[in-house]
């Protein structure tokens, strides 16, 4: 065993890693490669969905959606913003870039907002999240990457299954923080009209937490977008191969188009969120 400069034997946390994974792969290989299997199904699904209709019909429902969830004058940008990567030759990358977005977006939340519903609940739950999240926030991200690639290999899956693990702290965080700004006082209103457990949390904690809980989709939308870039280190589609590409080839002007593409889908789908949950809040 090798010895510090102090005379304290050294943690070999690095072969504990090691073996870990070496134990991961030999003993639940069947498993990972249904993950595997129905992961790739799901991006494969969603980017078929998004390149189903011819790319101007997809574009005019884009920008459909964002007129009806924001105004004119983001919808305005939308248009324009997805004309320009058409008329750059981006689309179809930008579109796998936006199903890999989507895919990691939904996976996070279904497991993120129960989550922070449950450590809300359960102070012994929350003791073990917290630690957990501040591991997953402050890890560097090219570190998710490693693991993943050995036990998935290289493409898709493991960018999705990387940019899950980095993107989801926001929506179990924020969720967390929602339900616990909601006032006392609305919650014993609640219990004073005979209201159950399951009434309050959907019909009282969950519909004023809405806003908190939008933040974080948002943040889990923009950690994905840039984890989803990152991961082209490792197999995966989209715009973040055209800017991997441009730095292999020393191509300042394919990076440039690359990096303004994903800009320019982060801005939509920014303004896209915000909107949502600002109308909420106004509703509310």
């Amino acid at each position: 065993m090798t010895m510090a400069i102090t005379g304290i034997p050294r943690i070999p946390l690095d072969d504990w890693s090691n073996d870990f994974i070496d134990y991961l792969t030999e003993s639940f290989s069947v498993v990972f490669d249904v993950i595997n299997t129905m992961i790739s199904s799901v991006i494969d699904s969603l980017e078929w969905l998004l390149m189903l209709p011819p790319p101007l019909v997809m574009l005019f429902l884009i920008v459909g959606l964002s007129w009806w969830l924001t105004n004119w004058k983001i919808a305005a940008f939308t248009a324009f913003g997805l004309f320009l990567i058409m008329n750059l030759g981006l689309w179809q990358a930008s579109m796998l870039t936006l199903s890999l977005v989507l895919a990691s977006t939904i996976i996070s939340l279904l497991f993120g907002i129960p989550l922070g519903i449950l450590a809300h609940r359960f102070d012994r739950i929350k003791a073990i999240v917290i630690p957990l999240l501040d591991i997953m926030q402050t890890m560097p991200a090219f570190v998710y990457l490693i693991p993943a690639v050995i036990l998935f290999g290289l493409g898709n899956v493991t960018a999705l299954i990387a940019t899950f693990i980095f993107a989801m702290p926001p929506a179990v965080r924020l969720t967390l923080l929602g339900l616990q700004q909601v006032p006392h006082t609305t919650l014993e209103a609640a219990e004073a009209f005979g209201a159950t457990e399951w009434q309050k949390l959907f019909k009282v904690q969950l519909p004023l937490a809405f806003p908190m809980i939008m933040s974080g989709v948002n943040q889990v939308i923009m950690l994905s977008l840039s984890m989803v870039v990152i991961s082209s280190m490792v197999g995966a589609g989209g715009l973040g191969a055209e800017v991997l590409r441009s730095i292999s080839l020393l191509d300042v002007g394919l990076g440039f188009i690359g990096g303004i593409s994903v800009v320019i889908i982060a801005i939509i789908l920014d303004r896209m969120t915000n909107f949502s949950a600002q109308k909420k809040a106004n509703i509310s």
